[in-house]
């Protein structure tokens, strides 16, 4: 046990919002030089802790010390002071500023003329900061240009420089690659030489027990146990998390004799980088599509959805071609979860009940006449269904959890009846009790005869759920891997090497 005092204390924080007590009585302290891991299942709390600790959010009740002394966060200024910084699993990036820009954002170094901005100076800052992170992007580039994990290590870049002696992780990982990853882990023990006090949000056990010098778990706003990591185990965090047994395995009967063709791709190329891709899913099979970030995956599904124009090659949809754009996609029978929830898959401002219905309209409605009463009764059925954390239909999607928001975006789909289902990155950012609910749910649909396309940078997953898998590489296909022929080894050699 330490003797150092704690850099940060948090004593009896609270927060409710109309309807819902998002923090109860909750109490954390963060040490120097010390990763804090924090756990629980999406809605338990932890987002609403950090926008606290940052001072998005005010709290209704607790304190704050600040090395010992008693100190007010009642607003972003506070928590910059302070030396608080939180990277957010949901990005807080200006998209047609340059990546120099959004770093230094509200603080660029002026210019030798007043009410003016040394752009020189300031790119020259960013590249240093990139430097340490080793990304090799130039500042000047918009970030509307970037994927989502360079845009996650921009978003890093954009805490570092502001010099945090308190960093805050939400998911940091969730959008990187492996060797992102590494770089980013490389960073983190190079800020713990320097004192710096970090607490991580994560879903994924071994950074849990690789990273974490401590461990907290939140459940239903409330702390529920701290833990050392060589004092327990992955299945005593998810007990505690989700206050039952949960199943993290992923045994699943796999299909032995799959139906007739749900999707087929031949030759397909687009705009967007891929090339000459070749891909069947059939009927009552959940096929992987795996490959290092960048290499093509969600391109493949954005063109089977008709999201980007196809230049050449041919699209079909339980046998019939697919030609324009989503919506005749959803008349044929597809759905697309897309990697982005918020900017793809939701409408934000609207309600739950309100985005459970966007897909299913013209079929629960083909004259045109809304009824309010069984468009009730659908969403409180899928809500009870999918367990969707929400007092109830008429509540705000863009206040719901990450996990819980991934649950209506699923569940849109089901309301449309689809039947061909094209998810890209179903767990990310996902708790581990959520994401067994979401495979068990993969899992009916296809042995209902739905088909499955599913795309994940996870590959446990890939190896442990899909029937088969598609390996991309450089907007192509490497290759094709059976049941029997499928290792995470075997998709990292297609996915990284000529073979």
């Amino acid at each position: 046990m330490t003797t150092i005092p704690p850099l940060l204390e948090l004593r009896g924080i609270s927060k409710s919002f109309t309807g819902v007590q998002a923090l109860d009585d909750v109490s954390l302290q963060l040490f120097p030089g010390e990763v804090h891991m924090l756990l629980g299942e999406n809605g338990a709390g932890k987002s609403t802790l950090m926008k606290v600790l940052c001072g998005a959010h005010t709290a209704d009740a607790g304190e704050f010390f600040h090395k010992g002394q008693p100190v007010t966060i009642a607003g972003p200024a506070d928590a910059q002071r302070l030396g608080i910084a939180v990277i957010f699993q949901e990005f807080t990036l200006v998209p047609y500023l340059s990546v120099a820009q959004n770093i230094f954002l509200g603080r660029e170094p002026r210019g030798r003329l007043p009410g003016t901005v040394d752009h020189g100076l300031m790119r020259k800052q960013a590249r240093a900061i990139m430097d340490q992170l080793g990304m090799t992007l130039d500042p000047g580039t918009a970030v509307a240009t970037l994927g989502v994990a360079q845009q996650q290590m921009v978003e890093i870049a954009k805490a570092l420089s502001q010099d945090a002696r308190i960093l805050v992780l939400d998911e940091p990982t969730a959008a990187l690659s492996d060797n992102e990853t590494d770089k980013l882990f490389r960073m983190i023990g190079k800020l713990k030489s320097q004192g710096v006090a970090m607490a991580y949000i994560s879903h994924r056990m071994a950074e849990v027990f690789s990273m974490g010098e401590r461990i907290t778990v939140l459940r239903d706003g409330k702390k529920v146990g701290s833990r050392m990591p060589h004092e327990t185990t992955p299945d005593e965090l998810v007990s505690l998390m989700v206050g039952r047994k949960v199943d993290m395995s992923y045994a699943r009967e796999f299909c032995k004799s799959p139906g007739p063709v749900a999707l087929r791709m031949r030759g397909v190329s687009a705009r967007s980088g891929i090339r000459g891709i070749d891909l069947e899913v059939r009927a009552g099979e959940i096929v992987g599509l795996a490959g290092l970030v960048g290499s093509g995956r969600t391109e493949v599904a954005r063109a089977i959805f008709g999201a980007d124009p196809v230049e050449s090659g041919s699209i079909e949809i339980f046998g019939q071609r697919q030609s324009g754009g989503p919506a005749q996609a959803r008349r044929l029978g597809a759905a697309l979860i897309p990697e982005s929830r918020k900017t793809q898959g939701l409408a934000l401002i609207r309600s739950v009940g309100q985005n459970l219905m966007l897909a299913s309209l013209p079929r629960l409605f083909p004259r045109g006449w809304y009824s309010p009463a069984s468009a009730a009764t659908l969403a409180n059925e899928l809500i009870e269904r999918l367990r969707i954390a929400t007092p109830g239909p008429d509540r705000r999607v863009g206040v719901l959890s990450g996990g819980n928001q991934q649950k209506v975006v699923i569940g849109k789909w089901l309301a449309a009846q689809s039947k061909l289902f094209v998810f890209d990155e179903p767990t990310r950012g996902i708790d581990v009790g959520a994401k067994a609910e979401i495979f068990a749910l993969i899992d009916s649909l296809v042995k209902k005869g739905a088909a499955v396309l599913m795309i994940s940078s996870e590959l446990p997953e890939i190896v442990n759920v899909c029937d088969r898998t598609y390996v991309m590489r450089e907007g192509c296909v490497a290759g094709h891997l059976t049941r029997t022929e499928m290792s995470e080894e075997a998709i990292l050699t297609l996915g990284m090497h000529h073979a």
